[in-house]
């Protein structure tokens, strides 16, 4: 199976990045390789690797780290049949300040017959004052298998920077066959009342959701059972037909991080068949 691999012309005005990656990963009887890469601008993957043997582990690179007024970034993967793939990456993203110009990302994910998709990436913190949307769409065949999260941090509550000013829309859709299984809106506006109120975030800055296909009852049980530590946030999972939605409200990304990990070691094994093998990006 062999790779394409396109570099086009970067097209993008002073000051502005307009970058996209497109990847597409098929499998060949022995393993998932990537068949198709295609980017331009600041945008792109390291070398796949294969700790596990057939399943190809694959890192997303942005190396400018953040996304400045006016930058937007487009993400398109797609798995052929009965390719397996976990997607990572080394570090959070960053939505910096704006001058007025809206920066996006934009990611979109399509996952064909008897294959499997691992959606891993590291939060996004927006940064007082930004203007920005996040929108992740993911498109599953009627086999198809899918574990991924998302999470955002609303300033930078360490550096002591709350989120007074500035917005994010942030959209997470899932569909099977074009049916709709999960569709998400959020607007969060800096200093609304939605952040502080009792009914909202509660003075929480890290919002993040876990989505797993196709789960069951058993599935259920077991992430509720494995006992998250509750202190630093709150935690429940749901399950919406053959869909489990995990959702976690604290105070710190690390916290976040690491509960959704655990929510991961344990559905890995009951949807994929695999024990849990923990990307090494993790551990630079």
């Amino acid at each position: 199976m062999s790779l394409t691999t396109e570099v086009a012309p970067v097209q993008h005005r002073v000051s502005e990045w307009h970058a996209q990656l497109d990847l597409r990963f098929g499998f060949d009887a022995k393993r998932t390789a990537c068949t198709r890469r295609r980017h331009f601008g600041p945008l792109t993957v390291q070398k796949p690797f294969y700790p596990e043997g057939d399943i190809c582990h694959c890192y997303l690179l942005h190396p400018p780290g953040g996304m400045a007024p006016g930058d937007h970034l487009s993400i398109n993967i797609s798995l052929d049949p009965e390719a397996c793939v976990l997607l990572a990456t080394p570090a959070a993203g960053k939505c910096y300040r704006s001058d007025g110009r809206e920066s996006s990302l934009v990611q979109q994910l399509q996952v064909a017959e008897h294959a499997s998709l691992e959606w891993l990436p590291q939060e996004n913190i927006a940064f007082e004052g930004c203007n920005t949307k996040l929108k992740t769409r993911i498109d599953l065949a009627t086999s198809a298998k899918f574990i991924g999260w998302d999470m955002i941090c609303l300033g930078r509550p360490a550096a002591g920077e709350q989120f007074e000013t500035g917005s994010v829309r942030q959209s997470f859709e899932l569909y099977r066959n074009n049916q709709p299984l999960l569709l998400e809106r959020s607007l969060y506006n800096g200093g609304a009342e939605l952040l502080a109120a009792t009914w909202g975030l509660n003075r929480r800055s890290v919002v993040a959701t876990l989505v797993a296909t196709p789960a069951d009852t058993a599935c259920l049980q077991r992430v509720r059972s494995i006992g998250l530590e509750k202190k630093n946030g709150l935690f429940a999972a749901t399950l919406i037909d053959d869909t489990l939605v995990c959702r976690y409200l604290g105070a710190g990304a690390e916290a976040a991080r690491q509960h959704l990990i655990q929510v991961w070691q344990c559905l890995r094994p009951l949807l994929l068949s695999r024990n849990a093998y923990m990307p090494r990006i993790w551990s630079t």
